[in-house]
């Protein structure tokens, strides 16, 4: 009988202060401390044949191309697996350092800081991966109160979290890999201190269990409407809130994984870029984008700057000189009856509803910011309506529709 094995750990790689922050454009300075620790978590679920899967959660604004690569060579080295069968997630907390992956859109410049990179994989390269036999079992539940649709309170969003939970042979749980779909922007661009927003206060909530978080479908959500302040006690608020669904899911039965390890697939799918409208043009949003500009940070006038800071994109994108097209990294990952989807974007709930319609698994989840980092992906009234997202996305929507139905036809393959 195939015995299934789990190694587990959760490594600190805070950067130490006088790195420049990710995640707004509004943001200026240097990070000047630490508000909570940025982690590394390498959750391995194997056999003694099989190498199974390595899901290597980073709390990071994202996992470009090149950091991934890195990564998943130095988590391979750990485990003694494979690179292929290692798979690289970003939180997308905008309290990191933007050194890691350097610049992931136009919008944001930056630079990848080679002692920032040199520190984060000589830690996963040195990470102890000792193996324990374990079981395996899935839950979700819904989580109300932590994050909704950023445009409209009651719009499209999926409010569940999905809960892979391993246990010891003794009953005691040893790690947990959780997903859900929410933008971590507790702290907003006046925070200059690292932090890994409200996952890394739900990770620390569910201690001593190794917890790894996979950010789902978020693009176009966040806490937007649910947050009541910005500072380290609402980080805390937000975090033990989905830690306490978490615990209230685990205390009751889950659905029994098999003991074979999880096996992973993977393809590349090569998308156009599209048109980028003219700088003339591309100004003159700008121009009327600052004239609507409240300035205030409730929700609308949050609405109101970043479709200001959108606008301000789109025309850095018009002045780039933008590749013709880019290769999406895109894979499945499946454990008896859930299949986890992970793209290289920030997808919208819909987009996030689709592939779990479109999907011939019993359980789907759909995770984004994975193996590789290209921005936003909108939905139809996005688009029409111009939203900062639609502004600055690579994608037109039949390419967006190409992701889509590509992906599904992968999945189902």
């Amino acid at each position: 009988m195939t015995e299934l094995l789990l190694a587990a750990t959760s490594l600190d790689v805070t950067p130490p202060p006088g790195h420049r922050l990710d995640g707004y454009a509004a943001r200026a300075g240097v990070a000047t401390g630490t508000a909570d620790p940025l982690r590394a978590t390498m959750i391995w679920l194997s056999s003694a044949d099989d190498p199974g899967v390595l899901w290597l959660t980073l709390d990071a604004i994202a996992v470009g191309a090149a950091l991934c690569h890195e990564l998943a060579e130095a988590a391979g080295a750990a485990a003694g697996i494979p690179p292929s069968h290692v798979v690289v997630s970003a939180s997308h907390t905008h309290s990191g350092p933007s050194g890691w992956t350097g610049e992931i859109h136009p919008i944001i410049p930056a630079s990848r800081e080679r002692d920032l990179v040199d520190s984060l994989i000589c830690a996963v390269r040195g990470a102890r991966l000792d193996r324990q036999p374990v079981t395996a079992s899935w839950r979700s539940i819904e989580v109300i109160g932590v994050g909704t649709n950023r445009h409209r309170r009651n719009g499209p969003h999926d409010n569940t979290a999905g809960i892979l939970a391993m246990h010891s042979l003794s009953g005691s749980l040893e790690a947990v890999l959780f997903d859900f779909a929410c933008h971590p922007t507790t702290y907003g661009p006046e925070n200059m201190k690292y932090s890994a927003d409200w996952p890394g206060a739900t990770r620390a909530a569910l201690a001593p269990a190794v917890v790894g978080f996979l950010q789902g479908a978020a693009g176009d959500v966040s806490p937007r409407f649910t947050r009541q302040g910005r500072g380290a006690a609402e980080v805390i608020r937000l975090g033990s809130l989905m830690a306490g669904r978490v615990r209230e899911a685990l205390a009751g039965p889950g659905l029994e994984l098999p003991q074979s390890p999880p096996r992973i697939r993977r393809t590349t799918l090569t998308l156009p870029v599209r048109n980028i409208p003219s700088a003339e043009d591309s100004e003159r949003l700008v121009t009327a984008a600052e004239s609507r500009a409240t300035g205030t940070d409730d929700p609308s006038g949050r609405i109101s700057q970043t479709r200001l800071d959108g606008a301000r994109g789109q025309a850095l994108m018009a002045a780039a000189v933008l590749p013709p097209a880019l290769d999406l990294s895109v894979s499945a990952i499946t454990m008896g009856d859930v299949c986890w989807i992970n793209l290289p974007v920030e997808l919208f709930a819909v987009h996030g509803a689709c592939l779990q319609s479109d999907s011939t698994h019993p359980i789907t989840r759909v995770i984004g910011y994975t193996d590789g980092y290209y921005g936003y992906v909108v939905d139809p009234s996005a688009a029409e309506a111009g939203t900062y997202e639609a502004l600055i996305t690579f994608f037109d929507q039949p390419t967006t529709n190409t992701l889509l139905t590509t992906t599904a036809t992968f999945v189902n393959s």
